[in-house]
């Protein structure tokens, strides 16, 4: 059986002397890996490089076996970004984070479309930090998680929304929060449609999402968030 399809490279490792095990981010077949022979080669290094989007066939006699990818570029984003140390923290974060969030084999276009525009901006540093918090809150919600931050949870009211409860994700604006606001998360303004976002606004959403990531997706596999991401918010402000 085979299927053709593009992918996004999110991590490449060696097999044997001349192949390597490429796992893809694919539009309509998900997280998914295999061979690619002759991976090893000094071409196909500079191809099978994380964030590179490549056209690819894969083959197998079943449906559960490994199988056999071949590839060719489409868009080779690396190189483009190995000069910018936060574009490419960025780059490895997000990858990371589909990697170990994802399912493997199921498809998730608009997680996959979403990672596309997030790649596809990385050489505009005033834009691509709020688009990747964007993109992780449409891996939530993919994932049957996604936070409600159309209006606050205790008033019904749709402005002024400032905070997000850690245990139900949704939005309280700043007068419904209170005393309580200690305990809440911020909510950054651009995330509800009221400003362009600054480091301390892309900060927030990257707590924001990070939490829920850790809550929702990781601990009940008992699994870590991926350390690159762990490692963005630090990586952005050094």
């Amino acid at each position: 059986m085979d299927w053709s399809d593009e992918g996004i490279v999110l991590h490449v490792r060696a097999h044997g002397e001349s192949s390597a095990i490429l796992e893809l981010l694919t539009r309509d077949h998900g997280r998914h890996m295999g061979l690619v022979r002759g991976g090893a080669s000094k071409r196909m290094r500079g191809v099978l490089q994380t964030g590179n989007t490549l056209s690819v066939t894969w083959r197998a006699r079943l449906q559960e076996h490994l199988g056999n990818y071949t590839a060719e570029p489409l868009s080779q984003r690396v190189a483009t970004v190995l000069a910018d140390r936060k574009a490419l923290a960025g780059l490895t974060a997000a990858a990371a984070l589909a990697s170990a969030a994802l399912p493997e084999r199921e498809a998730h276009p608009r997680v996959y479309d979403g990672l596309t525009i997030l790649l596809d901006s990385l050489e505009q540093p005033e834009a691509w930090p709020a688009i990747l918090v964007r993109w992780e809150l449409g891996v939530l919600e993919d994932l049957g998680f996604g936070l409600d931050l159309s209006a606050c949870a205790l008033t019904g009211e749709t402005d002024n929304l400032a905070y997000v409860s850690p245990r139900s994700g949704r939005a309280v604006t700043a007068d419904a929060a209170g005393i309580y606001k200690e305990r809440l998360l911020p909510l950054p303004r651009f995330l509800t449609g009221s400003g362009a976002a600054d480091m301390q606004d892309v900060q927030d959403g990257l707590r924001l999402t990070g939490f829920f990531l850790e809550k929702r997706v990781f601990a009940p596999s008992d699994k870590p968030l991926p350390m690159p991401r762990v490692a963005l918010p630090d990586a952005l402000t050094a």
